[in-house]
């Protein structure tokens, strides 16, 4: 029994499948739950040694659920339970007798869960046969990576990341937990559906904003090159090596004495990039050369006192050229490994490049719990990611997970039992259990938000949605420029109040502690060296406000400390440093991943569900918390399928580099008359494949890849997509973010398009900015009673610091002269958006 871990007495009968369903389960066992795994006689749909990761701790069983003996199985498994999750096609379980709503009707304490790759209210696409990578396509991921591949005139692309399951297991998982903890007030369960395809979008919400009219200083050498040959119709056909030189000097990557690479990462702040021009030994000779430093970024540019600045983004050319120059030169006289030393202990962001093997058998991984070891029946010692998501004060407990234990229907009632009876229920049962209220289920938290760039900001984002409020604390004079200070923020700061104030000084100081006992939650994204001097320690803050929680986000933090702990950085580094980069440009051409924000958005869905878990931990026990997640925690989770380790494993040969446009020939995109489709399927199906109109004769070639080059081409991507959905083939046509954008944008309508199937934005034409501004919608999360807020936009920063200040006892007269002497502040720069 794990006795004192969050999730301890909750129960779980996990009917999922592929990779999101299961994830989902492994995390919630992880942190103490009982987890029944279901699989069909015939074993698990996806036959891969990532299932010893999804599966591990919990207990397994095989029910043919199509037999009257194993439906009744498995509803009397569900008879013991909190938890029920799948993750089929819609309907699925309802046709094989395992209903939902009548389950929560008989027993509404029930909680459970649908991950469907399509919505289920999608007319469309809801029974599509729904693999990761047709969602992908269908979704703009392939069509839409990002300036480099546009320049290279590659589209579609292809990336074997398992995105839409990344994602969509940090929402369901905060999902169940936020229902927990509802129903630790209210006695009542909720049935919540999560679709892979709206994760999706939610995690890849960079790749789809838009802000119209875009002042011209944010657009990179990359966007203007696009815009001068479209326009003089010249083909986009960069070499990766001329790319390289469209890239800015403080975010590329960087051939050292060793003959591989480094990623530098420091643009947008000021110390980071002055930090490594002096660390390299050239910031003096810069500076000589006449490089300017602006001592205020957020001005419009024509009134700064030089054309350019170190610490902003991005460079234009002339400056970019001699500074990247220089750094080249420097960079060759060290080893990738050495200039990671002196990044990360000079507290500069930026990585060597590495493959995913070696991210797994690193010392940091290993020594910081990054990766752990399980004893495998079928692998042997196995080198797994660790925890996705912990509490400091147990994390201890998670170190070392044990291989899925296969019992049998007996064993598993008698387990779920056993559970129920050693649980303490403090919740209303029976008559007690509210009735059907449209409530969040963070009514009423506040949280005391000290984070910045993307990942720390998301992760609060993402819970007002729940109904909590957040106060966004942000100094008095940034210290990034506009870009990442203030661009970012359409997404990560709506709905949050923003204030200003200068907690460096005494004046400051008291503000911030009176906001500290205010609140429910603070939340930082930092090291852990900085904690104690900035007074976020558990001692200092419990004396502040007893009882308050805390969660910290980082970047290669894991539950213990490694050697690159206090190492600062942000997603790009962890995508270097964790083979990211690497497998999706190749091994000799590393290429950022072309999705932004692709951990970090992440990164905030799991430090939500830290915080989400640190609330229902203190509801159920009174016990006080540290959450923690990691930019390095969740690049595990999103390279589940390649992520571990284990003697005899094989070669990391999965599909990689800019050529890659598929898995393998069955799983693969291919040209017909008028576009593109991409076919997901597999050796087993050839049979079936043999019987459309077309690929007679597939099973018998000796190239399946140049056999379908042929037929794919003889007819339209319509024709092949509905001849093969016919025989329950997955396929799909590939579409763009544009293409969605188009057709399911609305005017903002004060909801979140819940309701409007598997793609949903909103267009803000009033938005404080003064720009028009297009987002995807906060609506992968779909409880039936539960309510989903939309919030208000993004406000200018420093707007609501009077408002913030005097809920907290300050008068009028007070917060007047603390704005007077810049201990408080009502605004960056002029304009919300520098121009």
């Amino acid at each position: 029994m794990k006795n004192n871990l969050p999730l301890t007495g909750v129960r779980v009968i996990d009917f999922g499948q592929q990779i999101a369903g299961p994830a989902v389960a492994m995390i919630l066992d992880d942190l103490g739950a009982t987890v029944i795994h279901i699989d069909p006689p015939e074993g698990p749909q996806w036959d891969h040694p990532a299932n010893a990761i999804l599966n591990r701790n919990k207990s397994s069983l095989r029910i043919d659920l199509k037999s009257d003996d194993g439906l009744k199985e498995a509803l009397a498994l569900i008879d013991n339970a909190d938890i029920v999750l799948e993750s089929f096609t819609p309907n699925v379980m309802s046709r094989l007798g395992i209903n939902f709503k009548y389950l929560r009707d008989k027993r509404p304490e029930l909680i459970t869960i649908s991950m469907p790759g399509f919505a289920s209210n999608d007319e469309l696409r809801c029974e599509w046969k729904a693999t990761e990578a047709i969602v992908a396509a269908a979704s703009g991921a392939f069509t839409d990576m990002g300036f480099n591949r546009v320049l290279m005139g590659l589209n579609p692309s292809f990336s074997p990341l398992s995105l839409g399951s990344s994602y969509a297991t940090t929402l369901a998982a905060s999902s169940v937990i936020m229902a927990l903890l509802s129903r630790e007030k209210s006695g009542r369960g909720d049935h919540i559906e999560v679709p892979i395809v709206a994760a999706l979008m939610e995690g890849l919400s960079y790749n789809s904003v838009v802000i119209e009219d875009t002042p011209d200083r944010y657009l990179t050498m990359r966007e203007h090159e696009i815009a001068h040959r479209q326009k003089n119709k010249i083909e986009m056909d960069l070499s990766y090596e001329d790319l390289q030189e469209y890239l800015d000097p403080f975010y590329r990557t960087y051939q050292c004495s060793d003959g591989r690479f480094f990623y530098v990462v420091c643009p947008s702040h000021r110390n980071h990039a002055s930090r490594c021009l002096k660390a390299m030994g050239i910031y003096d000779e810069l500076r000589a050369e006449g490089l300017p430093e602006v001592a205020d970024l957020h001005l419009p540019i024509s009134e700064w006192d030089g054309e350019t600045s170190i610490g902003v983004y991005p460079l234009p050319k002339k400056w970019a050229d001699i500074i990247s120059v220089k750094m080249k030169k420097v960079f060759l006289t060290k080893t990738s490994e050495e200039w990671g030393t002196i990044f990360g202990e000079g507290q500069i962001p930026g990585a060597p490049h590495r493959t995913t093997q070696e991210w797994v058998n690193s010392e940091h991984c290993n020594a910081s719990g990054l990766i752990v070891e399980v004893e495998d029946p079928q692998y042997g010692v196995m080198k797994q990611p660790g925890p996705i998501v912990w509490l400091e004060e147990s994390v201890s407990q998670m170190l070392t997970p044990k291989p899925c234990k296969e019992i049998d229907f007996e064993q598993a009632i008698s387990m779920l039992i056993t559970v129920s009876n050693d649980e303490v229920v403090v919740r209303p049962t029976g008559k007690d259990i509210d009735t059907i209220s449209q409530h969040g289920w963070l009514d009423g938290v506040r949280i005391l938000d000290l984070t910045n760039v993307i990942a720390g900001p998301h992760s609060t984002a993402f819970l007002g949605r729940f109904g909590a409020e957040v106060i966004k604390l942000d100094p008095v004079t940034p210290l990034y420029d506009p870009l990442i200070g203030t661009f970012f923020t359409f997404q990560t700061n709506i709905g949050k109040k923003s204030a200003l104030v200068n907690i460096t000084t005494d004046e400051g100081r008291e503000a911030f502690e009176r906001l500290v006992k205010s609140v429910d939650i603070v939340v930082i994204n930092a090291p852990e060296r900085q904690m104690k001097p900035l007074g976020l320690d558990n001692e200092s803050l419990q004396a502040i406000n007893p009882g308050v929680l805390f969660c910290r986000l980082d970047c290669l933090g894991g539950p213990k400390n490694g050697p690159k702990t206090d190492y600062i950085g942000y997603d790009d580094i962890i995508q270097a440093n964790s083979g990211i980069m690497s497998r999706f440009g190749g091994n000799t051409t590393p290429e950022e991943h072309a999705h932004l924000g692709t951990l970090d958005v992440n990164c905030g869905f799991a430090g939500g569900l830290g915080m989400a878990l640190s609330l229902y931990h203190k509801q159920k026990t009174g016990e006080i918390s540290r959450s923690r997640t990691s930019l390095s925690a969740v690049t595990n989770l999103a390279q589940i399928k390649f992520a571990f380790d284990y003697k005899d494993r094989g070669p990391f040969d999965e599909a990689s580099g800019r050529e890659a446009l598929g898995n393998h020939p069955l799983s693969h995109f291919y040209k017909t008359n008028d576009g593109w489709i991409f076919i997901d399927s597999d050796q087993n199906e050839l049979s079936i494949l043999e019987t459309v109109e077309g690929l007679s004769g597939i099973s018998k070639t000796n190239s399946i890849s140049d056999f379908l080059i042929e037929a794919f081409s003889n007819n339209s991507a319509n024709n092949w997509m509905q001849a093969l959905h016919n025989v329950d083939i997955a396929a799909v046509q590939p579409m763009s973010i544009n293409e969605l954008r188009d057709k399911y944008t609305r005017e903002a309508d004060g909801t979140v398009g819940i309701d409007r199937g598997s793609y949903a934005f909103s267009t803000y034409s009033n938005h404080p900015s003064g720009h028009r501004v297009t987002l995807i919608d906060h609506y992968s999360i779909r409880p039936t009673e539960a309510s989903i807020i939309a919030q208000p936009e993004t406000e200018r920063y420093g707007n609501s610091t009077k408002t913030v200040l005097a809920s907290v006892g300050y008068s009028d007269e007070k917060i007047q002269s603390m704005i007077d002497n810049k201990i408080a502040g009502t605004g960056w720069g002029k304009e919300f958006l520098p121009s």
